[in-house]
């Protein structure tokens, strides 16, 4: 998994989200497990995909999306720690009705998982694919 997917060799704007490692999460090694790890970049997709854009109180930039794949690379163990991990998240690909966002779990030195996953807009009344609209690819394009 990449780093950049904008090709133009620059790295694209990153949306932040800080998950603190709780008791709970720990496995039977000591570790975080890897399903919290996957809650973690849930949350960072909720964080990115409603609040992070800015919008007013009662407004949202996003329709309803489903997660069509995941697919999650665990890099390093990640430990019981006081301060929380960065879950790193951008954007690699934007197409008519769907997207993919690519993340990193990670602090300063450590990058504990890299993980992709693909979006895509959902018609809640006809339970079947929409395309998304010209907002929604806009701010999409913010982070690509």
């Amino acid at each position: 998994m990449e780093a950049a997917g904008n090709g133009t060799g620059t790295v694209p704007r990153r949306h932040v989200h800080l998950a603190q490692v709780r008791y709970a999460d720990l496995d039977p090694q000591h570790h975080v497990n890897n399903v919290r790890m996957l809650t973690y970049l849930e949350d960072a997709r909720i964080s990115f995909l409603r609040y992070g854009g800015g919008v007013d109180a009662g407004e949202e930039i996003f329709g309803a999306m489903v997660v069509a794949r995941q697919e999650a690379d665990y890099v390093a163990p990640l430990l019981p720690r006081k301060d929380p991990v960065r879950v790193e998240l951008w954007v690699t690909e934007v197409r008519h009705a769907s997207c993919t966002l690519a993340y990193e779990i990670r602090d300063h030195t450590t990058v504990y998982l890299r993980a992709r996953t693909v979006l895509v807009g959902f018609d809640v009344p006809t339970q079947s694919a929409r395309r998304l609209d010209a907002t929604e690819r806009a701010y999409l394009a913010q982070y690509a």
